[in-house]
């Protein structure tokens, strides 16, 4: 929950090369740690134009971690420890659709999951929660990205499906075309399950999902070089900065919660019995779900 008078703080989650920004101040790469172990990297905060930013390269500097093997909940809990309360996640996708070519940002607005090695909840034995999901993403946050893009005269999408598939391997071309027959824009493997929790540590979160080419259902897919494709990654990347400087001051206005609930996500999911709940599990939510936590010992001892 954001103080009032306090500016919220944006994390971005994104590629080794969006944290070099003109007028970030204040630079520092802080080591943090998580009860749900090592995060990608370091955590770099912050200032751009007086509001906070961090920054979590999501694969690590180097881009050493393939996405099955990230450790997602760490990502989050670290983001949330420094004081994170957005976060925009920022990815390269393949497209689904003839209409969204290389260079094309998305903001996606719903997901399909489709990965399986990966651990999706902070909420285990001891602790059950079940947050909501019907609407993944922050719409605030989405209206702030929308309005940078458009000054940015970047072309771009509002709405759309990601579809994430495990990886590291890319799709069949059979697997592609079925993902086209279900309505997906884009495809990639890192929002998963990057954004469930996002929600379950009432973060509020927007994705832009980067094009870099079409996906292999694509007739021309084959003869695309990989010259090609690293040209659009690093033209990607540039616009990424130039959307997060822009993004960020956006930003500074809100001094309250948020409108579309992001923030309040845990007010009515916490399922198992306070007498219940394992100590040692609770100890690991103290950042995630301290706010709920807190609220409800007080609501016993009060009682």
């Amino acid at each position: 929950m954001t103080i009032p008078g306090i500016p919220p703080m944006l994390g971005i989650i994104g590629g080794s090369g969006v944290y070099d920004i003109d007028g970030l101040i204040r630079k520092q790469w802080r080591a943090v740690a998580s009860p749900f172990g090592t995060p990608s990297d370091e955590v770099l905060t912050g200032e751009l134009d007086g509001q906070p930013l961090a920054f979590l390269p999501r694969h690590g500097r180097g881009h050493r971690v393939p996405p099955s093997e990230i450790n997602y909940r760490a990502n989050i809990d670290v983001l949330k420890r420094v004081g994170v309360t957005e976060v925009l996640s920022l990815s390269a996708v393949g497209s689904l659709k003839e209409h969204l070519p290389p260079g094309t940002f998305v903001i996606a607005d719903q997901f399909i999951d489709r990965t399986f090695a990966r651990t999706k909840s902070f909420f285990t034995t001891g602790m059950v929660a079940h947050v909501g999901f019907g609407h993944p993403v922050c719409g605030r946050l989405g209206d702030a990205v929308e309005f940078a893009l458009k000054e940015l005269d970047i072309k771009h999408q509002r709405g759309g499906t990601y579809l994430v598939m495990e990886g590291p391997q890319f799709s069949t071309k059979a697997e592609s075309r079925l993902y086209q027959s279900w309505g997906c824009d884009v495809i990639g493997m890192t929002n998963m399950p990057e954004a469930k929790l996002a929600r379950e540590a009432e973060l509020c979160y927007a994705t832009v999902a980067m094009v870099t080419d079409y996906d292999c259902w694509h007739e021309d897919h084959d003869h695309v070089t990989v010259e090609a494709i690293i040209k659009v990654l690093l033209d990607n990347a540039d616009r990424a900065r130039s959307l997060v400087k822009r993004t960020a001051p956006l930003l500074r206005s809100r001094d309250q919660s948020c409108r579309c609930g992001c923030q309040t996500a845990l007010d009515n999911a916490l399922i198992t019995a306070p007498e219940k709940r394992d100590p040692a599990v609770l100890a690991q939510l103290d950042a995630v779900a301290g706010r709920v936590l807190k609220r409800h010992e007080n609501g016993l001892s009060q009682g």
